[in-house]
């Protein structure tokens, strides 16, 4: 595999292939980066990372490349902040489940949000496992390409447990 982009974001820094861009949050990266996209505001903290750190990795990509990606996501939690936060509203005396909140129980969704914002058609993937394990990962992303036949693969691992404890490491890979 050929590494062609590499964004690594946490509460400290964003960089990309190395370089650090940005000290913002994760607002102040979608303001200086992305910013034509109002959805982003309703998105828990789990998606907006990832989707920052998509912005920032396939920024180079046209469309037509971005088309025939796939997007293949790894952490340890799945969405166990969002899933806490959803939680709280059915266990309150006002008994109201967020239908706002509930969307983002699922962990995949935010592979979702960045193949719906970057018209990527191939496969979108997320992986929750035991442990940050990159020989996994790699095995995962390399049968991608041998068997699904993109031309590109976004992936890498985000995790967000606080707003003092994130990181997104991602990379567009090709054969």
């Amino acid at each position: 595999m050929k590494t062609l982009a590499h964004v690594r974001i946490t509460p400290t820094d964003t960089s990309v292939n190395g370089a650090t861009v940005s000290s913002a949050s994760l607002a102040g990266l979608y303001r200086e980066f992305a910013g034509d996209y109002p959805k982003f505001f309703k998105m828990d903290s789990l998606c907006k990372l990832g989707f920052m750190a998509a912005e920032l990795c396939l920024k180079n990509l046209s469309a037509d490349e971005k088309e025939n990606t796939a997007v293949i996501l790894f952490n340890r939690n799945g969405s166990l902040v969002t899933d806490r936060n959803y939680q709280k509203t059915i266990e309150s005396d006002n008994y109201f489940p967020s239908p706002a909140l509930f969307v983002y129980t699922l962990a995949n969704i935010v592979t979702g949000e960045i193949a719906i914002r970057h018209k990527i058609y191939g496969e979108t993937s997320f992986y929750v496992l035991d442990s940050r394990d990159e020989t996994l990962m790699d095995e995962i992303v390399s049968d991608t390409l041998l068997t699904s036949s993109p031309r590109y693969i976004l992936t890498g691992f985000v995790e967000y447990e606080n707003e003092q404890n994130y990181i997104a490491d991602i990379k567009l890979v090709t054969k």
